[in-house]
């Protein structure tokens, strides 16, 4: 092997991430009680992914301009939405719903369940994104979810998202549509994995960080009105709680 292959690079040769704005994303955890203790869904990234690949995660991706656009059964518990709208330029209970809105899109569009309720028909007049719902009927529900972590990538890294972690039950999944996943995708398989053991797997820390906040969650009662920590590492608190 080259001595060029071999030697780090030096600080000053590496690339600059800190001027990238992160940018605004929503996961989704979907929880599953069982005799044995809950479980969660994880999804593994694919390989080629250049941002954490082959890492099992929650589904979730970047906001986008249809999940503000989208229509909604129920709305966000009082709790989530203040503490969506704490420590963002312009907070707005149209942006915490958003946000909301975009996990469960990303869920639909990453692993295939639909998460809402069937029992108000389908939605009409949707954003493209989110034709599958009118399709199948499905309403995406609110008031089921819970937010409980924020995360912010830190700047060592080529790509940056503002991320807002949601929990849901998986009672809530109201359809499931074959074929979001797979070696074409960018889950390449889904996984239920018990809580306590999630951790053993290939999970970036922050990822580690968020169950571990979830457990101590379930634990103390699973209350809206938690505090909510936001983890970031570029400042002297690396965790805050909102």
């Amino acid at each position: 092997m080259s001595e060029a292959a071999t030697t780090p690079k030096a600080p000053e040769d590496r690339p600059d991430y800190t001027k990238i704005v992160p940018r605004d994303a929503a996961s989704l955890i979907i929880l599953d009680h069982t005799l044995t203790g809950p479980y969660v869904l994880m999804g593994k990234r694919h390989e080629r992914h250049v941002f954490m690949p082959g890492a099992y995660v929650f589904p979730g991706g970047r906001l986008e301009a249809c999940d503000s656009e989208m229509v909604v059964a129920g709305a966000l518990h009082p709790a989530a939405e203040h503490k969506l709208m704490l420590q963002v330029e312009d907070p707005s209970p149209l942006t915490a719903r958003a946000l909301a809105l975009a996990a469960i899109r990303e869920t639909f569009e990453e692993t295939g369940h639909l998460i809402g309720s069937t029992d108000y028909g389908a939605p009409e007049e949707t954003p493209a994104e989110w034709h599958a719902f009118a399709e199948h009927g499905v309403f995406p529900e609110l008031d089921g979810l819970h937010f409980v972590a924020r995360a912010i990538t830190p700047p060592r890294y080529p790509r940056r998202f503002d991320a807002r972690f949601f929990v849901t039950e998986a009672s809530s999944i109201a359809r499931t549509v074959e074929g979001a996943h797979g070696p074409d995708h960018e889950l390449v398989e889904l996984v239920w994995v018990r809580l306590d053991d999630a951790a053993s797997l290939n999970t970036p820390t922050i990822t580690r960080m968020v169950m571990a906040e979830l457990a101590l969650r379930l634990a103390e009662g699973f209350r809206q009105e938690a505090p909510v920590p936001l983890f970031r590492n570029d400042t002297p608190n690396p965790r805050d709680e909102l």
